[in-house]
């Protein structure tokens, strides 16, 4: 047995998302035709199609996936009937992929739109519960002038008919 080169194992960050599903295998086709996921790993569980362990890579970053298994504190988000997170992805094309996600079966919580923040962004909800805010960077923009974009639009946030966070 060969000692660790790093205290990362190769390929994964200091910091990745670990997901709990209900259906970890579904999930991960979703993941595919959504968002291109590459399988990297699969490990079964306990039961017939149940998941301990498998890990995807999207872009350049790794998720770590498990079903959700009773011994455990953690929850899915179908489970708990919400979720308190939500993935950044970043893509070269967010109304590509955001279309692409839809198509896969993703519900929309917030349409692509131009940020005051620089990006264009918008939200939707996978099958399994998980939260995804999608984006393209657009603009480099300085705290300064992202503060006066935030103050024009919750100024007009009353006034503007959609709930998108568009530029002002």
């Amino acid at each position: 047995m060969a000692k660790a080169k790093s205290h990362l194992p190769e390929g994964i960050r200091s910091v990745t998302p670990h997901l709990v599903v209900k259906n970890a295998l579904d999930s991960i086709e979703f993941y595919k035709k959504a968002f291109g996921a590459q399988l990297l790993s699969q490990a079964p569980g306990p039961t017939p199609r149940s998941t301990m362990h498998a890990a995807i890579k999207i872009g350049d970053g790794v998720i770590f996936l498990a079903d959700e298994m009773g011994m455990s504190h953690v929850k899915s988000p179908k489970n708990l009937g919400g979720t308190t997170t939500s993935i950044m992805l970043f893509v070269p094309d967010v109304d590509a992929t955001f279309k692409t996600a839809v198509s896969a079966g993703a519900k929309v919580n917030m349409p692509v739109a131009d940020q005051f923040w620089g990006d264009r962004y918008g939200q939707v909800e996978d099958p399994f519960g998980h939260q995804w805010s999608l984006a393209t960077h657009k603009q480099d923009l300085t705290q300064d002038q992202i503060a006066a974009n935030a103050k024009a639009f919750f100024a007009n946030m009353g006034k503007k008919s959609t709930p998108e966070m568009a530029t002002a």
